[in-house]
């Protein structure tokens, strides 16, 4: 009996860790099941839904444009040249205003009075002087009297000029004529050197600025007309003269181009608006041209998918001009040639496509 207790729990110590070995396998096998079942299987026979555009012989765009902004040509921020109370500030934000206008008037009040004085002193001079030379004809005085008399009169009238010009500067007039664009004091606040009050932004006159790549500098020659529009008044066409071409690129290994532009439309043209320069291309005629969203590949070899008998096929192409958003195919492509032009995602050499 002993013998057989014996046997049985050798064979217990065997069989359950085998079982326990069977559970945890079938279940880790059942997890892998139910985890590759989540996962998405892609199906590389699954038809794609794409854009396409079928090529025919289209004129070739002539004209080229290059995006820019208008700015001011003159904009400055104006202070005053002494210090003291505003008493008026004559102009409003929009205001237009002429050269030499009024501005703004700095109390002025205690430099009237010591003007009163001075001229008090220099009457009260030019009286001894004209007393002092009689006597000193008649030798009733030394002459050194009539001399620092003169000498008081020069300094007296060098003192009024001073007081004058200082007066002069309590107006503060506009150095140009320009628009009010920024109005940053008030009656009763105090005026000192170095502290803006106004801001006058002249736009009678732009200057348009671009940004133009190397290979293009060559179209832009210095002291040249060139047609110009704007955004915001595309039917309004403008004439720009080229002023300055960069001779240093910038981070964008670019190089700006500014013109000279007359803001002759009732100033509808403002500082910070957004237009364009539009140049003729050298490129004219017809062509086959696609969009440049419809190009895949690389710079160095663009492709573009082709679509023949319901799949999709890379197609190497030659660019030989890009235009705005279009491209002009030299070669690699023929009339009649469908192509892809939207649909790109899980997109590949030999997919299935149907046209949306």
């Amino acid at each position: 009996m002993n013998t057989k207790s014996s046997i049985l729990k050798k064979a217990l110590y065997v069989i359950i860790p085998l079982a326990i070995i069977a559970i945890v396998v079938i279940k880790l096998k059942n997890n892998k099941e139910i985890t590759q079942s989540k996962v998405y299987q892609y199906d590389k026979e699954q038809v794609k839904y794409v854009q396409v555009d079928t090529l025919q012989i289209k004129n070739v765009n002539t004209e080229i444009s290059y995006s820019g902004t208008f700015e001011p040509n003159k904009e400055t921020k104006i202070s005053a040249e002494i210090q003291g109370k505003i008493n008026d500030v004559l102009v409003d934000l929009g205001s237009y205003v002429k050269k030499g206008q009024s501005l703004i008037q700095l109390d002025n009040s205690l430099l009237k009075l010591q003007l009163q004085t001075i001229e008090v002193q220099i009457e009260g001079l030019v009286a001894d002087i004209n007393r002092y030379t009689i006597l000193a004809k008649a030798d009733a005085i030394q002459g050194v009297q009539l001399e620092k008399a003169e000498l008081g009169l020069k300094s007296a009238k060098v003192q009024k000029a001073t007081l004058l010009e200082q007066l002069n500067k309590t107006t503060i007039k506009a150095p140009f004529s320009g628009v009010v664009t920024a109005k940053l004091s008030e009656e009763g606040a105090f005026a000192a050197p170095g502290v803006p009050l106004l801001q006058i932004t002249d736009i009678t006159t732009l200057k348009f600025t671009v940004n133009v790549a190397e290979k293009d500098l060559s179209q832009f020659k210095l002291n040249q007309s060139y047609s110009l529009s704007a955004d915001a008044y595309s039917e309004i066409l403008l004439t720009g003269k080229t002023t300055m071409i960069g001779s240093k690129a910038n981070m964008g290994s670019s190089f700006p181009v500014q013109f000279t532009v007359n803001n002759t439309t009732d100033l509808k043209i403002k500082s910070g608006m957004f237009g364009n320069v539009l140049l003729k291309s050298e490129t004219s005629g017809k062509g086959i041209v696609i969009p440049t969203s419809a190009i895949q590949g690389t710079e160095n070899q663009p492709q573009v998918y082709i679509v023949k008998n319901g799949k999709a096929l890379l197609q190497n192409i030659t660019i030989s001009n890009k235009i705005k958003n279009k491209a002009v195919v030299s070669n690699g492509l023929n009339v009649g040639d469908v192509i892809v032009t939207n649909g790109f995602i899980n997109l590949f050499e030999g997919a299935n496509v149907t046209v949306k």
